[in-house]
């Protein structure tokens, strides 16, 4: 066995994969074997690292150097420096001009000070398609446990116990959901892992895959040997191709270690798990729909009752969770509920996964306790918003989701408190909003998604929202008319009431919490003929100040002519000519062109 003196861990996510890390990995292992080092340094390429705004990411260790934005040519200057003369490369240290330190550790970090990893705790740790790093890090050790030193129900209590919820939407009890699978009498039954997030900026389930996906075989592994299963499947977009090919790799280390297929670590216990691939549709992320397309059917949802746990795939008894919640019951198991319950409030234990994106610095994944504060996951731990700008509002929950306003931005982030205010917590997506944000249109948005995904099955969602966004559509573009914001609130809580699965009947969850807290932006837009944040493109114009210079430099760049004006003397608009591209504000050398 080689003992390494230190390693190099390059980040292997999709988001830096798509920056290029998979050549700085070609590139280290070049420059490692022309300096002989390759026997005395590891290199890795793990799973997301979280900080997905700083990457292409690396971390050097023992002294956990996070140097990030590496490009190709960086990698010798790591190699010749760091790795042989033990000379951290300063200029490439996150936030280096900042760190009065040599280099700047993960610890050291603002990003990561405030989290909590449990779901990931591996990502960005060790390498996901070597099942003997997960292994080291007490991977399989919860099954070991559960099948030589638990029965099934002990299984279940503990997780009942430990008050984990479901980190899919809803948040319904994960151990009353696999106890009531338990209890249905019958010789087969399915476990199911939900990986089809389809949340407009949603990617934990994705990095989680990609970043330890053994975790999750273990987990599935586990529900099977409590409920009485002896098959799984894991339900995964075809859009997540990296995720794909380390879960197939991930599975076949399993099978091959004994951890999956027949007599698992010699038990009469006997589990398999299978991919299915789905293509993408947002319906399928419906526990119904997504077990109609795993038995080859268009994805569309059924009505309950009855439920899966008593009648789900191919008509049997089915315990279905998503990705996030699986990566938690193997440290729920190791560790103890009440261990898990330490952290998070009494009635959202433990943590959540948030993909933080929009007007934000810190762009990435964060995990952190239930019950932190909106304030300390934007400003803490987010970095705040950028150019100074005002934080206006954050959108949780996606399509099925709130907005919710800088007045309640101390509000502590757990399932009850945002269904309180109009939100939700859906899978963990989390978009910032700044003061340039119309509110108005990010309704429109939303509502604008759910129209293309709806599979079209029941009436209340496939042409009660298509009404809807006509009449957003009419509000934005100047056309709205007094009686608007009451229509779109009758239409909202009828389908709300009526329509067939939580995607449509959540569906108008953004319209009505933007009306509920940004009722002066809709009222302006109808009847002011406004835009307050100056976005919407046929409420505005654009007027030149006397801050003009008469340079010509807008004047040259105008499309269609609507500038006239001489050198060195103000220049005008001519509104209706101006197509509003805003070519001649980008070409302004004296902000003396505004949005009005």
């Amino acid at each position: 066995m080689i003992i390494y003196r230190s390693h190099i861990l390059v980040c292997g996510g999709t988001g830096c994969t798509s920056s290029g890390s998979s050549l700085l990995m070609d590139r280290f292992e070049q420059q490692l074997k022309l300096h002989q080092l390759d026997k005395e340094v590891s290199l890795v390429k793990t799973g997301c690292f979280g900080l997905c705004e700083a990457g292409p990411v690396v971390i050097v260790y023992p002294e956990g150097t996070f140097y990030s934005r590496v490009k190709v040519e960086d990698v010798d200057e790591i190699v010749s420096e760091h790795m042989l003369k033990g000379r951290i490369v300063r200029h490439l240290v996150y936030h280096h001009e900042t760190e009065e330190k040599e280099g700047q550790s993960l610890n050291d970090i603002e990003f990561y000070k405030h989290q909590d990893r449990i779901a990931l705790r591996n990502c960005g740790v060790i390498d996901p398609e070597k099942i003997d790093e997960y292994i080291a890090f007490d991977g399989y050790k919860a099954l070991g446990n559960a099948l030589t030193k638990m029965t099934p129900q002990e299984v279940v209590d503990v997780i009942k116990a430990s008050g984990l919820r479901g980190r899919g939407g809803g948040g319904f009890p994960t151990g009353l959901k696999w106890q009531l699978c338990k209890d249905v009498a019958g010789d087969k039954k399915y476990v199911i892992c939900n990986a089809d997030e389809g949340d407009p900026g949603a990617f934990m389930d994705r990095s989680v895959l990609e970043g330890d996906p053994h975790a999750v075989l273990e987990a599935m592994t586990i529900c099977g040997y409590a409920i009485g299963s002896d098959e799984g499947y894991i339900y995964v977009r075809a859009e997540y191709p990296i995720a794909v090919n380390r879960l197939r790799i991930a599975i076949h280390q399993a099978r091959e270690y004994g951890l999956l297929g027949k007599n698992i670590l010699g038990t009469d216990f006997s589990f398999d798990v299978h991919i299915r691939l789905g293509a993408g549709a947002f319906v399928c992320g419906e526990e119904m729909a997504l077990m109609t397309s795993i038995e080859g059917n268009r994805g569309e949802p059924k009505p309950k009752p009855p439920f899966p746990a008593t009648q789900g795939l191919f008509g049997l008894p089915t315990n279905i969770n998503n990705v996030e919640t699986y990566a938690n019951i193997p440290q729920i198991l190791i560790h103890g509920a009440d261990w898990f319950r330490s952290m998070g409030t009494k009635r959202s234990p433990g943590t959540k996964v948030f993909a933080l994106g929009g007007k934000i610095n810190n762009t990435g994944l964060v995990e952190v306790s239930m019950g932190t504060p909106l304030r300390q996951v934007i400003y803490d731990i987010g970095g705040g918003i950028p150019g100074d700008k005002q934080f206006k509002a954050v959108q949780t929950g996606g399509p099925s989701g709130g907005c919710i306003p800088e007045s309640l931005i101390d509000v502590p982030i757990e399932y009850d408190s945002l269904v309180e205010i109009g939100s939700m917590m859906g899978s963990g997506g989390m978009i910032v909003m700044d003061e340039d944000n119309c509110m108005v249109d990010i309704a429109r948005f939303f509502l604008d998604f759910t129209v293309d995904e709806s599979c079209g099955k029941c009436t209340p969602c496939r042409v009660g929202t298509k009404r809807m966004l006509e009449i957003l559509d009419r509000i934005v573009s100047g056309k709205g008319e007094e009686g608007d914001l009451e229509r779109l609130e009758a239409l909202a809580e009828s389908i709300k009431d009526t329509a067939l699965c939580g995607l449509g009947q959540t569906a108008p969850n953004p319209v009505l919490s933007t009306i509920k807290y940004f009722r002066e932006e809709y009222e302006a837009h109808i009847r002011e003929k406004r835009c307050p944040a100056h976005h919407c493109r046929e409420l505005l114009h654009l007027e030149i100040t006397d801050k003009c210079r008469g340079c010509t430099a807008c004047f040259r760049v105008c499309p269609v002519g609507a500038i006239t004006g001489t050198a060195r003397e103000k220049h005008s608009i001519d509104v209706s000519k101006c197509i509003k591209c805003n070519s001649c504000i980008e070409k302004c050398h004296f902000d003396a062109i505004i949005k009005v």
